[in-house]
C-alpha cells in the first residue's frame, strides 16, 4: 500500500507549559496525516469520518525547531471502515517517537456508512506484516 508522508515544524505556539510539543497538537498532526492518506487513498475526502483513534503514546518529547515526520498507511480495511497506521519520527532520525492507528468510515451524502472499494495488496516487509497484524487486534 502507498505511503504517504507529511512534515511539521515545531514552533513557539506548538509547545506546552513544559516548554516542549503540546500532545493535543501531536495528536491534531497525527490524525490530520492520517486522514490526507485516506482521502488520497479513497479519492474523496468529504465522504471519510474519523471514528478512532488508537494507541498513541509519546516515548520522548519534541522541541522546538525539531521537524516532525509522519508516514502514514492503510493497514486494515474492512467494507465500509479501515485503518490507517501513522509512524512518527523527528528530524533526520529512524527512532520512532510515537505510533498508533486512526479507523475512519466511509459515508455516502446523507451519512450513511457505504463500501468504500479500498483493497489490500500484499504486505511487502516484515514491518508491514506485523503493523497489520497489530491493525487486525485493534478494539
Amino acid at each position: 500500500m502507498e505511503k504517504i508522508n507529511v512534515a511539521h515544524l515545531v514552533k513557539s505556539e506548538d509547545l506546552n507549559h513544559h516548554g516542549t510539543l503540546f500532545a493535543g497538537r501531536m495528536a491534531e498532526w497525527f490524525v490530520e496525516a492520517c486522514f490526507i492518506c485516506a482521502a488520497k487513498v479513497t479519492e474523496k475526502p468529504q465522504n471519510v469520518v474519523c471514528v478512532n483513534i488508537h494507541g498513541l503514546t509519546f516515548t520522548q518529547p519534541g522541541n522546538k525547531g525539531d521537524i516532525i515526520n509522519m508516514e502514514t498507511s492503510v493497514a486494515k480495511a474492512g467494507r465500509t471502515s479501515f485503518t490507517v497506521y501513522g509512524k512518527i519520527t523527528k528530524n533526520n532520525s529512524e527512532r520512532i517517537v510515537s505510533d498508533g492507528f486512526v479507523t475512519f468510515v466511509f459515508v455516502d451524502e446523507n451519512g450513511k456508512t457505504t463500501p468504500h472499494n479500498i483493497t489490500m495488496d500484499e504486505a511487502k516487509s516484515s514491518e508491514e506484516i506485523a503493523i497489520r497484524e497489530r491493525a487486525k487486534n485493534l478494539r
